[in-house]
C-alpha cells in the first residue's frame, strides 16, 4: 500500500506544481495617492509567462468617465478585440478615469495608468520596450499629455480624434487646458517631447465634436521636428473614427513592429 501510494504522488506532484494562468478579460484595481482606480487587463489565450509580452495602454473617450471599471471596454480596442483576438499578441490594458470634474488622463487618471502599466509588466512578464499607447477622442488628449511627459516609457503612440489644444468637452462638459498650457504653442512643445516616437494619427474631416484642425496642426508640428509620423484623414461627418481604425489589422501590424532601440 505504501508503494501504491507513494506512486501516485509522483503522478500527481507534477500537476499540482503546475501553473494555470487567467486568460480574456481580467479585472484589476491600482490605488493612487489613497484612491481606487478599476481597469480592465485583457490577457490573449496562448499567454505563457516565458514570453516577454508587448504591452498596450488603451485610454476611453469623455463618455466612460467612471469607476466601475467596466464601461472603458464596451467599444473601441476591446471590440476590437473580441471581433479579431489573432491581431493583439499582446497584454491589453483598459484604465478608466474617475469622474471628478478634471480633464481626466492629465492628473490622477494618467497617473493610474501608468501604474496600471507597472502592474501589468510585472504580473504578466510585460516587455518594457514595447509599451504602446493609444486613445480615443479624450483618450487622444490623454495620449499626447501622457505620451509628452513619460516619453521614455512608450514604444509608438496610436492617436484617434484627439487634441493638444484647450478644449472643452463636448459630453463631458470638461474643460481641458492645453497639454503644455505655459508654451506659446502646445502643438510645437507636444511635438518636440514625442518627436522620438513612431506615431500614427487619424480623425475624420467632419468631426463635429474635436475639430479635424487639432489633429492637422499636430501633425504638421511633427512633421517640422522630423518625427517618424503618418496621418490619415478619414471622410466621415462623425466623431467616431475609432471604429474603423481600430478594425484595421494594418493598424495592429504596424504598430507591434515598433521596438525602443
Amino acid at each position: 500500500m505504501n508503494r501504491v501510494f507513494a506512486f501516485l504522488l509522483m503522478l500527481v506532484a507534477p500537476l499540482s506544481g503546475a501553473q494555470t494562468s487567467e486568460t480574456g478579460f481580467l479585472n484589476r484595481s491600482v490605488t493612487v495617492e489613497g484612491t481606487e482606480f478599476r481597469y480592465v487587463v485583457y490577457v490573449p489565450r496562448d499567454f505563457n509567462r516565458a514570453t516577454a509580452w508587448p504591452i498596450l495602454v488603451a485610454l476611453h473617450g469623455g463618455g466612460e468617465y467612471g469607476d466601475d471599471g467596466i464601461k472603458q471596454t464596451a467599444g473601441g480596442v476591446a471590440t476590437a478585440i473580441r471581433l479579431h483576438p489573432e491581431r493583439f499578441p499582446a497584454i491589453v490594458i483598459f484604465p478608466q478615469a474617475h469622474a471628478d470634474h478634471t480633464p481626466g488622463w492629465q492628473q490622477k487618471g494618467g497617473e493610474a495608468a501608468l501604474a496600471a502599466v507597472d502592474k501589468a509588466i510585472a504580473e504578466f512578464h510585460g516587455d518594457p520596450a514595447r509599451v504602446y499607447l493609444t486613445g480615443l477622442s479624450a483618450g487622444g488628449n490623454g495620449t499626447w499629455y501622457i505620451a509628452s511627459h513619460h516619453a521614455e516609457r512608450f514604444a509608438a503612440l496610436l492617436v484617434v480624434s484627439g487634441f493638444a489644444g484647450q478644449f472643452k468637452g463636448k459630453q463631458s462638459g470638461l474643460d481641458y487646458p492645453p497639454v503644455f498650457p505655459e508654451a506659446p504653442d502646445p502643438y510645437a512643445a507636444v511635438a518636440k517631447k514625442v518627436a522620438g516616437l513612431p506615431t500614427w494619427i487619424f480623425h475624420n474631416d467632419g468631426d463635429p465634436n474635436v475639430p479635424v484642425d487639432e489633429s492637422r496642426r499636430m501633425f504638421s508640428a511633427l512633421k517640422a521636428v522630423g518625427a517618424n509620423v503618418q496621418y490619415i484623414e478619414l471622410h466621415a461627418d462623425q466623431h467616431d473614427a475609432w471604429t474603423a481604425v481600430y478594425a484595421r489589422a494594418d493598424v495592429w501590424a504596424w504598430l507591434f513592429q515598433q521596438k525602443k532601440p
